[in-house]
């Protein structure tokens, strides 16, 4: 039984049903709406709605009506301020709790400010709870606020706004707990510190942390924070696209910090001194996982099964020496070394987890006797198969046309014939596109030419990458659209016909759609033609009557907890995928994960998916449940509301250039069979100097449920 209240207190229902606690299903669940805001200082924009007669003022913020689908949130409470939700909270006792956590449990105590006035404050706001407090320490909880801005990083800086703005605004509240006429209420108080950077990370390293850590010589320290949420730190060193930057606040004063290539210099510190990890993995439990695809999510999902202390075999299609899936078939070596790969692979498989290669699901092995032969699966089998154009031809066998830019990189590869001329059209505007064309030209191509229906501009792809291309001297041809494959009479591609597009009205995306213009078709001569516009998982291999749903996209359906917003609907990411899902299907046992689950996306979202994948496997199997914990699902709501603010004023006293990498330059790295990495990395000096550059971050959030 649960109770709701409107925006001035009063009850409004009292017998809402809720599913069960972090609920699997999602069938028959209600709407249920949480009250007005009461009040709300969020972003310094004060909102009271306590005594209002009349309408009250509307305002709405990216938060779920109830936490975890079923207790109503109450209030929140973080770095830009405090949101009220139900008038009956008690907002003196909440802020107590609030800096109680931020002293004991996040405070780092290296600076005297930070160490010393956040106790202080927890010993006030503790008095004013048993009423030991006297209405001369209002002044002092202010001094301290204007002393906090002194402090080494900005957890203590942003814990006193929400603390200033509930002493400010609450005030008599306050001083109703000092006399003891306000009690207590039965909230319960849930807390997740973060970081606008590691907000923004899909896997939510504790990106501070390590780059604190290279800021004082300890390297390894660095790595070990990394490994926490990252278990392949040399790909994701060198290939992530550094989604994190986007939310950097030294972007604010000069230029994000180089977070990527500052975790590749922790990993390259370990191999280049020959160090090798050690780990100390729980102790071997009797119950095993079959994790079908060797990629970063089923790579990933292995390592933290394996260090919870259970047996792992993983499942590759492809043959031995090409685990790590697409990194290792869909990711050229120039940017992806294989040697350095394949280390952190070994490093996973010396926990004790078992590859077997060669071995395709579905085929070598049934779904349904991996199921039998083990206590769960996790669905990991990526996104190898290549999205057909839609073009007419491409479906006649023509030579020349081959299949797809994922097919064209892994027999390049791994040293098979790829079936492409000396002038090569790829088709496509994302990341894979533009390796085809690169990695054309190192297999011999005498022209490469990448044919895209935008601008340059709107391309999906890494500006970084594209800029690559065209210094190795890659042919764009932006704004057309092919529209035929174009043959000789032997049935030889000679080259591709496209018309002209013009930039329309904005799309669903945002972009603004490419419209064809009448009469502007032109041929480009070719004698190859890759199409690289999107690539699917390869769901064949799960047999009808499993219970295991397939969405139009072509990915797994696995159960969410209904996170709905104050319209009742619900809550999304970016991707339009749901907030909050446990990982699980349908057919009990079976997980999914990685491409799969949440569509073809990057390495660091494969893996911090199947990082939480792990963990709601382990919880499966040691309770008999498949849930998300309150970390989890307060990692989802932070990434809803967004912790970044693009717009804040950020005090700096000097800006400081952001150190880049080195790369090597000139069209003849991309010479015929030349796949020597491109980019070079930092130096131990420059790291340590680009990690000075951070601001170390950290907030801390609170709600009351």
């Amino acid at each position: 039984m649960n109770t709701v209240y409107n925006f001035s207190g009063n009850l409004i229902a009292n017998d809402c049903k809720y599913l069960p606690s972090f609920p699997l299903e999602t069938v028959g669940v209600p709407e249920v709406f949480v009250a007005q805001v009461v009040f709300s200082s969020w972003g310094g924009n004060i909102v009271d709605n306590r005594n209002v007669s009349g309408e009250p003022a509307n305002v709405s913020f990216r938060l779920p009506t109830a936490f975890d689908g079923e207790r109503p949130l109450r209030s929140f409470m973080g770095w830009d301020g405090l949101i009220i939700f139900d008038k009956s909270v008690n907002v003196p006792a909440m802020t107590a709790e609030y800096m109680r956590r931020v002293q004991t449990l996040y405070c780092c105590g290296r600076c005297t400010p930070g160490k010393k006035g956040t106790k202080v404050l927890m010993d006030i706001l503790q008095d004013v709870l048993e009423k030991k407090a006297t209405k001369k320490d209002f002044d002092t909880i202010a001094e301290i606020a204007e002393l906090l801005k002194q402090c080494k990083c900005t957890l203590c800086q942003s814990a006193a706004k929400p603390v200033m703005d509930a002493v400010t605004h609450f005030r008599d509240d306050f001083l109703s707990c000092m006399s003891g006429e306000k009690t207590g209420d039965n909230s319960e108080y849930i807390d997740k510190l973060t970081a606008p950077c590691m907000d923004k990370c899909p896997s939510h390293i504790d990106i501070p942390a390590y780059i604190e850590a290279i800021k004082n010589y300890r390297p390894s320290d660095s790595l070990a924070t990394i490994r926490e949420n990252m278990p392949l730190p040399a790909v994701c060193g060198r290939v992530c696209p550094h989604p994190c930057e986007t939310a950097c606040r030294r972007k604010n004063v000069d230029d994000a910090v180089n977070i990527m290539v500052l975790k590749r210099t922790a990993s390259d510190y370990e191999w280049k001194h020959r160090i090798n990890p050690s780990f100390r993995p729980a102790a071997k439990k009797d119950k095993s996982v079959a994790i079908v695809g060797a990629g970063p999510a089923g790579l990933a999902c292995a390592y933290y099964l394996a260090l919870e202390g259970y047996q792992c075999t993983i499942y590759e299609a492809l043959p031995e020496g090409f685990g790590g899936g697409m990194i290792a078939v869909g990711i050229p070596a120039y940017r992806m070394p294989r040697d350095i790969l394949q280390r952190d692979i070994d490093i996973i498989a010396s926990l004790g987890v078992k590859i077997v290669y060669n071995c395709r699901v579905g085929k070598d092995i049934s779904l349904p006797e991996l199921k039998q032969k083990h206590d769960a699966v996790f669905l990991a089998p990526g996104a190898h198969r290549s999205k057909p154009m839609g073009v007419e031809g491409e479906d006649k066998g023509y030579r020349g046309f081959l299949p797809g830019g994922i097919d064209f990189l892994r027999d390049a590869y791994m040293g098979r014939p790829t079936g492409m001329g000396k002038k090569v059209c790829v088709v496509g505007g994302g990341n894979t596109a533009i390796d085809c064309v690169r990695v054309a030209l190192r297999e011999g191509a005498e022209e490469s030419i990448l044919l895209y229906r935008r601008t340059r501009k709107e391309m999906p792809a890494d500006v970084w990458e594209v800029d690559g291309a065209e210094e190795e001297g890659v042919r764009f041809e932006f704004q057309v659209l092919p529209i035929r494959i174009v043959v000789d009479n032997s049935g030889q591609v000679t080259g591709v016909e496209c018309v002209r597009m013009a930039m329309g009205e904005p799309d669903a995306s945002g972009r603004r759609r490419p419209e064809p213009v009448p009469g502007s078709e032109f041929i480009v001569e070719c004698d190859t033609v890759i199409p690289a516009i999107g690539q699917d998982p390869d769901l064949g291999f799960i047999p009808p009557g499993m219970g295991i749903d397939i969405t139009k996209w072509n990915t797994v359906i696995t159960r969410h907890i209904p996170l709905k917003d104050a319209d009742g609907k619900d809550l999304k990411d970016s991707m339009g995928n749901m907030l909050s899902r446990t990982l699980i299907t349908d057919c009990e046992g079976v997980f999914a994960g990685g491409d799969a689950e949440i569509g073809p996306l990057t390495v660091v979202a494969c893996i911090g998916n199947a990082h939480r994948g792990a963990k709601v496997i382990q919880r499966w199997l040691e309770e008999g449940k498949a849930y998300l914990s309150s970390e989890d699902i307060f990692d989802d709501l932070l990434t809803y509301l967004g912790v970044y603010d693009k717009n804040e004023k950020v005090p700096f006293l000097d800006s400081a250039a952001r150190i880049n990498q080195k790369e090597i330059h000139g069209r003849e790295r991309a010479s015929k069979g030349n796949y020597k990495e491109v980019e070079l990395g930092l130096t131990d000096s420059a790291s340590q100097a680009e990690a000075e550059r951070c601001l170390r971050c950290y907030r801390m959030a609170m709600v009351a449920v």
